[in-house]
């Protein structure tokens, strides 16, 4: 039952990616398809760890898990899970503001090239939210 969860989470993870890629790459261009690829995106995430929780609630395995429940194996997990969340929304997050900040800071520069130097410091700072996650996740590996 353990190796038939790892499976579907594997393929839920491949399928999660792949499938939203192909639609996006696929069809014409046109203004929607972004957020229809986001939308098909966490669908099939969403469904695949839901289909791999209803795996993993069947009652052999809940009769399994009861004999296994001394181990921390939960907390471990899912500290695991909140150290990929941090490191992965903060990079996220970091790159909406990079894209922001720089394309703000190439117009600005094309202008005034005095100014480098500050639209530089914007920029850093746009990209140290990624490194703050990473530092929290560092933070929470650390604590397992």
């Amino acid at each position: 039952m353990e190796m038939m969860i790892k499976v579907t989470l594997t393929a839920t993870f491949v399928l999660a990616f792949v499938l939203p890629f192909a639609y996006y790459f696929s069809g014409k261009a046109s203004r929607n398809r972004y957020k229809k690829t986001l939308a098909g995106n966490i669908l099939t995430l969403v469904s695949g760890v839901a289909i791999a929780l209803i795996l993993a609630y069947h009652p052999e395995s809940v009769q399994a898990a009861e004999t296994a429940a001394a181990s921390d194996g939960l907390a471990t997990g899912l500290g695991y899970l909140a150290a990929a969340l941090s490191t992965g929304l903060s990079c996220v997050g970091g790159g909406i503001a990079v894209a922001s900040a720089a394309s703000a800071a190439l117009g600005a520069i094309s202008e005034d090239d005095s100014i480098f130097g500050r639209s530089l410091i914007f920029v850093g700072l746009a990209e140290g939210v990624a490194l703050y996650g990473l530092i929290i996740s560092f933070m929470i590996l650390g604590q397992l």
